[in-house]
């Protein structure tokens, strides 16, 4: 293959979608990762010039592990690892769910390091290669709600800079930490409306945004272990309650 490919984790809808679809335009074969989402994926990989799809449940670990191995063992310019995928429940730091922090840090923080090491162990690229792990605003915008998934969050994004400095020096690691994109939880698009635009330049963040970002580290000079936020300044507020909450509290007044 003459291409650079990309994994993207999460692929087959939302924002993963959007970064598939960017890649692509780039000139990259894009690798469409999906848990529960076949018909989407795949509809996704018919749609671009050159890409296929790839099935994992990020919830086991040695599965990851084996998927990333497997591709790396075929693909001779695996140039970009994309770990966008993620789980949002919600508990708050009075009330941790134990459950829902067990699957936030299995699928938010240990397998996509996990992933992240055994790419970079076993992938192959003359160009050297990149990892870009997606956090959250919420990092340096810190509230009590959603507090497993936000703990994960710096979890992996703490994994992410440790592995920066381990890495070999054509290699790269890079945080990508996007704000309110897209409806989630039990949000209506009304109320994203709403919340999304609680940031500093009152306007939503486009989900292309982010993935135009995706692109230009994959393929950009940036030193590894830095950070980018894509978020409209959200990340430089102090919001002690997640956008969604703030909305509704300022909606019933």
């Amino acid at each position: 293959m003459s291409m650079p490919a990309v994994l993207v984790t999460g692929g087959a809808q939302r924002i993963g979608a959007q970064i598939c679809r960017r890649f692509a335009d780039a000139g990259w074969h894009v690798i469409v990762h999906y848990h529960s989402s076949p018909d989407e994926a795949q509809a996704l990989a018919t749609a671009l010039p050159s890409a296929e799809t790839v099935q994992c449940d990020l919830a086991d670990v040695g599965a990851a592990v084996a998927m990333v191995e497997a591709i790396a063992a075929r693909l001779t310019d695996w140039r970009c690892l994309v770990a966008n995928a993620s789980t949002f429940e919600a508990d708050s730091a009075d009330r941790l769910d134990p459950a829902i922090a067990a699957r936030a840090f299995s699928i938010n923080a240990t397998t996509p390091m996990r992933m992240a090491q055994a790419y970079l162990a076993s992938a192959r690229s003359k160009c050297g290669r990149r990892v870009i792990q997606l956090t959250d605003q919420k990092l340096a915008n810190p509230n009590p709600d959603f507090f497993s998934y936000s703990l994960s969050k710096w979890a992996v994004d703490g994994g992410a800079l440790m592995l920066s400095m381990t890495n070999a020096p054509q290699d790269r690691v890079y945080r990508l930490a996007p704000g309110a994109i897209l409806a989630s939880h039990d949000q209506s698009n009304d109320e994203a409306e709403v919340s999304h635009r609680l940031n500093l330049l009152k306007r939503r963040t486009d989900a292309s945004e982010v993935a135009d970002a995706a692109v230009f580290l994959a393929e950009g000079p940036l030193v590894s272990g830095s950070a980018l936020f894509v978020d409209s300044g959200q990340h430089l507020l102090d919001q002690d309650r997640d956008v969604i909450y703030l909305a509704r509290e300022r909606s019933s007044v």
